[in-house]
């Protein structure tokens, strides 16, 4: 789900000369009874640079190497980054970027395709319930009327052992999660996907996407038709 290596950031540097990818700058602040937080995005590196980034923030990596990641997604042309933070110290955040090269996402070049790649909520941080609005806000603007936003959920990912859920209790979890910025559960026949019944393609489409856009997406969802 992650961008992680230079053969990644070049072909988004590829992708990102074929469209202009507008990003309006988004803010909102919460006064909690735990103190005031803050969810802005997209953050330049230049911002990240000047926060801190929480230890509980290791769902994917080590957090000190997760945060170099956000940095990195933060400098690609598509590439967006949206925290939430108190006092500057990052407690979650969600990535948008285009899919990994290796996976089947990238296989259409579509440069209106981009992947919600990873949402993450700090453990002492998640009673706060504030992953829904990080949610709501980083899918606000309105160029993301121009794109088609996918997220594939993997249930190897997601943090069982302290939601204290099981598999398709926190699928649920996910979708409805993922429900607050305006993604619905799509088919596909991916392998990884349907490796296991809990896991899940969503994807959000831009009042904007033209039905030929649509059709071209939903040729890389079904890649596997047989004809009789």
């Amino acid at each position: 789900m992650y961008i992680t290596n230079l053969l990644t950031i070049l072909y988004a540097v590829v992708w990102s000369e074929k469209m202009k990818h507008i990003k309006t700058y988004q803010s909102q602040t919460y006064h909690l009874n735990e103190g005031d937080f803050i969810i802005e995005g997209p953050v330049p590196l230049s911002s990240l640079d000047t926060m801190t980034f929480d230890d509980g923030l290791y769902a994917f990596r080590p957090p000190k190497d997760q945060f170099e990641a956000i940095k990195e997604i933060s400098e690609l042309e598509e590439g967006r980054i949206y925290v939430l933070h108190e006092a500057q110290h990052i407690i979650g955040y969600v990535t948008y970027h285009y899919p990994d090269p290796l996976e089947r996402w990238s296989s259409g070049n579509l440069d209106y395709l981009i992947e919600l790649g990873a949402i993450e909520i700090s453990l002492p941080y998640r009673h706060l319930h504030l992953g829904s609005e990080l949610i709501k806000l980083s899918l606000k603007a309105d160029e993301y009327e121009d794109y088609i936003v996918l997220t594939t959920e993997y249930y190897w990912h997601w943090d069982l052992k302290n939601s204290g859920l099981d598999v398709y209790e926190y699928k649920k979890l996910m979708q409805k999660l993922m429900g607050y910025g305006g993604l619905e559960i799509f088919a596909t026949d991916d392998p990884e996907i349907t490796s296991h019944p809990a896991n899940c393609l969503m994807a959000r489409i831009g009042s904007r996407i033209s039905i030929n856009q649509l059709q071209e997406f939903d040729n890389i969802r079904f890649m596997n038709r047989f004809f009789f």
